[in-house]
């Protein structure tokens, strides 16, 4: 048999088992290594850890040594984020936010090439096309015409699968109407009743004025210029103002400005709402504003960068006033830059950039940083893995009418519904149980009122693409094929979900292209891709295409 037949039979499936030769088994770097697959501890994050064993089943069956690794937030972040080279595969989410209305900062943030280094495209992912697409897309002010781009870079990622999108999360949230008026609670579309608008509108009924909402894990950081998780951004919206805000119907609105006004297609002049102050006592200023948009500029702030890198300048116009002149047209400027950053007061924060010149470290890794903001409510308390409490900041344009926002830690779901039902927390703002223990436990407490949206975000399996076997979009393409979505979201997450196939949610209909939910998954579908590719099946252990090798490296 020539070698090429014998390539060719070895690609066959597992199922029928190919022996291998001599001169095969001698060559023992063309198997493909064993893969870790990195994901969060089963207390912390139950379906993303009940997601993982079901995805590394699927994938021994494609001849793949798999080996599940659970690390604890703040180790797989070091592990992830911090060093990009050095692992294989892990579990991740990105969460809804409500400025992800607009889908620009999944669609350059998450993917372009500008990123790889140190901001959200941790993956690693480079396409040339893919970068020009995604630059296009932000400066076509014509819907229609931007929607084609739009389902074109969907196409693409398609195609080349950087991520293996899993599910859109539908989070069940619930608090009690015992406590706080019904009426008061806002439903933001793609987030749900945990946001902004309801935590400064939401009314007490009685004695008890204190909010207490539960997290499943700890605050990783609480700094401006960096979100560490989906914790994190629930805080830094409440500490932090910004210019602008994502309204309940997805539509940005003034909110630390008093207006803002598209002069021409780039140029936008902005009043800044009288009155504001920090934290500290002394006056929000224009020059605030314009330092908070300039801070992360640098490469201080790689989180931040995306969003101020069509500014090309700032002018302060008086007392109140400024204006954006902005390099190109931008058709998202008001979602993803005036509704993103965070104002952060210039005589803390200047000194603080000023000291990491010339240093390796950025704003991102600063251990101990100083939470004044302008926003809502102010940090008075930080206990990690204990409690977080917030107090109303009386001051604020929009004072809230509770006293305090206290966040528990309750890693566990049981205790969690324990300690709703004796009024010890009043608001769920994450359920890590089977969302039907959740029915039915509001079916028997009539005073508990029971949400579910489905989220703008997305939990996913995130390839590395600079290591092999990831480098090969047929290898990642079969690898995402094998996960069977429908397990995902029946199994993982007990039918709270939609099935993912794109960093577009199907909740932003108009942007999201349903072609691509059109992608046939399962066992003998990732073995036709890899079969394809050339990747051979010997003994019952996946090999690379014949001559292929892989020069081993250790994590």
């Amino acid at each position: 048999m020539k070698r090429r037949t014998l390539v060719k039979a070895a690609g066959l499936a597992a199922a029928a088992p190919v022996v291998a030769t001599k001169a095969f088994a001698q060559n023992a770097t063309e198997k493909v290594r064993k893969i870790n697959l990195y994901t969060w501890p089963q207390a912390a994050l139950p379906q993303a850890y009940q997601a993982s064993q079901l995805i590394a089943q699927q994938w021994r069956q494609l001849g793949l040594d798999v080996d599940v690794k659970p690390l604890q937030r703040q180790a797989q972040t070091q592990t992830i984020w911090y060093s990009r080279d050095k692992w294989d595969a892990t579990m991740w989410r990105m969460v809804g936010r409500p400025e992800r209305s607009d889908p620009d900062e999944f669609l350059y943030s998450l993917f372009h090439s500008s990123s790889v280094e140190k901001g959200y495209d941790f993956v690693g992912y480079v396409n040339p096309e893919y970068d020009k697409l995604a630059e296009q897309q932000r400066t076509i002010l014509d819907r229609e015409k931007r929607r084609a781009v739009v389902f074109k870079m969907q196409e693409i990622i398609d195609r080349d699968q950087p991520y293996a999108f899993l599910v859109h999360p539908k989070y069940p949230l619930a608090f009690s109407k015992s406590v706080f008026k019904e009426s008061t609670v806002v439903n933001q579309s793609g987030i749900g009743i945990r946001n902004i608008w309801t935590f400064v509108n939401i009314e007490p009924l009685g004695a008890q004025k204190d909010l207490i909402i539960n997290s499943s894990e700890s605050l990783n950081a609480c700094n401006p210029l960096y979100i560490g998780g989906a914790v994190d951004s629930w805080i830094t919206d409440l500490i932090w103002d910004r210019l602008m805000r994502i309204g309940p119907d997805g539509v940005p609105q003034p909110w630390a400005a008093e207006s803002v006004t598209q002069v021409d297609d780039t140029t936008v002049e902005v009043k800044l709402r009288a009155g504001m102050s920090w934290h500290d006592g002394k006056p929000v200023t224009v020059d605030d504003v314009i330092f908070s948009f300039s801070a992360p500029a640098g490469d201080k702030a790689p989180m931040y960068k995306p969003f101020v890198a069509d500014i090309a300048s700032m002018e302060k116009t008086g007392d109140m006033t400024l204006r954006f002149k902005l390099k190109q047209v931008n058709a998202i400027f008001f979602t993803a830059s005036l509704s993103k950053i965070n104002l952060i007061p210039k005589h803390i924060w200047e000194p603080v950039l000023k000291d990491l010149e010339g240093k390796p470290e950025n704003a991102e890794q600063l251990k101990e940083v100083n939470r004044i903001g302008s926003g809502p409510f102010k940090m008075v308390r930080w206990k990690p893995s204990e409690e977080v409490v917030l107090d109303r900041f009386g001051d604020h344009f929009k004072a809230p009418k509770i006293d305090r926002w206290i966040m528990r830690i309750v890693p566990n779901a049981e205790a969690t519904l324990g300690m709703l039902k004796r009024g010890e927390l009043n608001f769920l703002g994450f359920f890590g149980g089977d969302p039907e223990v959740l029915v039915k436990f509001a079916k028997e407490n009539p005073e508990i009122v029971l949400v579910s949206e489905v989220d703008v975000g997305f939990e996913f399996v995130a390839f590395n693409n600079r290591r092999a076997p990831f480098n090969d979009p047929a290898f990642r393409r079969a690898l995402s094929m094998t996960i069977d979505r429908r397990l995902m979201v029946s199994a993982a997450w007990q039918d709270f979900a939609v099935p993912a196939n794109s960093h577009v949610s199907p909740v932003l209909s108009y942007w999201h292209d349903p072609a691509v939910d059109t992608m046939k998954t399962g066992l003998a579908e990732g073995k036709k891709i890899l079969q394809q590719g050339g990747y051979r099946v010997i003994g019952g252990k996946l090999y690379y295409p014949a001559g292929q090798q892989e020069k081993l490296t250790t994590e």
